[in-house]
């Protein structure tokens, strides 16, 4: 599936489409999966709005606008499970990342129509960063995106630029990078975006009748080494490809705290 052109692509642009990793049933079994998440999100009352709110809207259309997310999906459902260590998504993985991969974190972004949120430029590293920067992103899409639903932007090389500086809840100046800057990445449902965690990326409104549904997977080399403890996920560390040489480093290590009340 990976060719050596798709890995050249890959370095020099910081980001790669893959086409049909998921096949229509696999794909359908993530949509019901998303969609028993909310179901049940809503029951729990655990619904909560992931909308950024900003200077890039009115305060009148940030109201309007919904973005669910919901982290660390393969708790919640298998289907989501399956797909984080699917021979296909190993495949190119392992091109891309190399033999022995880890996965730090899953979740899952839903853009309902007419009003689904903008998702402003930025790069991933400040929320999780890590020294050798092998992280990437691995966007599953279970609906076809494209402009009018606010499909993924990215711009290419700018991973080669390193570490930016962010503002207020880790996102890049608007003025100086809006989601216009970026290069759409027009998918079917199956396909999957793979970018580097310092690609700059985001996605503009959904202004279509149309739902957009994704589900994330962020991977990295199992050398890759924290640079600060944020934004720690149990399922972390989980072996999608090869081995974990160091055997003092095979689970994270956690510490519970007794809940008051």
């Amino acid at each position: 599936m990976l060719n050596e052109v798709d890995k050249t692509f890959y370095e020099d642009n910081g980001y790669l489409l893959v086409k049909g990793v998921f096949d229509q049933n696999e794909v359908e079994q993530m949509r019901e999966g998303v969609d028993g998440i909310v179901e049940r999100a809503l029951q729990a009352k655990q619904h909560s709005n992931h909308a950024w709110q900003g200077d890039f809207a009115t305060p009148e259309q940030l109201k309007k606008l919904v973005l669910r997310g919901f982290h660390d999906v393969q708790y919640h459902d298998a289907a989501f499970l399956r797909a984080m260590i699917h021979p296909r998504m190993v495949e190119v993985l392992t091109g891309l990342i190399g033999p022995n991969v880890q996965i730090h974190h899953s979740k899952m972004l839903v853009k309902p129509p007419e009003n689904g949120a903008a998702f402003p430029m930025h790069q991933d590293y400040p929320y999780f960063p890590y020294k050798h920067h092998t992280m990437l992103a691995a966007s599953v899409h279970l609906d076809d995106a494209d402009e009018e639903n606010g499909c993924l932007r990215v711009i290419p090389g700018s991973h080669k630029q390193g570490p930016l500086p962010h503002i207020g809840t880790y996102y890049l100046h608007q003025k100086e990078y809006p989601i216009a800057m970026g290069t759409p990445c027009p998918a079917q449902a199956g396909d999957v975006l793979f970018f580097n965690y310092l690609t700059i990326h985001g996605s503009d409104c959904n202004r279509s009748e149309r739902t957009r549904r994704n589900v994330l997977y962020q991977y990295k080399a199992v050398t890759d080494e924290a640079v600060s403890d944020g934004h720690v996920n149990w399922g972390a560390g989980l072996m999608v490809a090869g081995q974990q040489p160091d055997f003092t480093k095979a689970q994270p290590r956690f510490k519970l705290e007794p809940q008051e009340g």
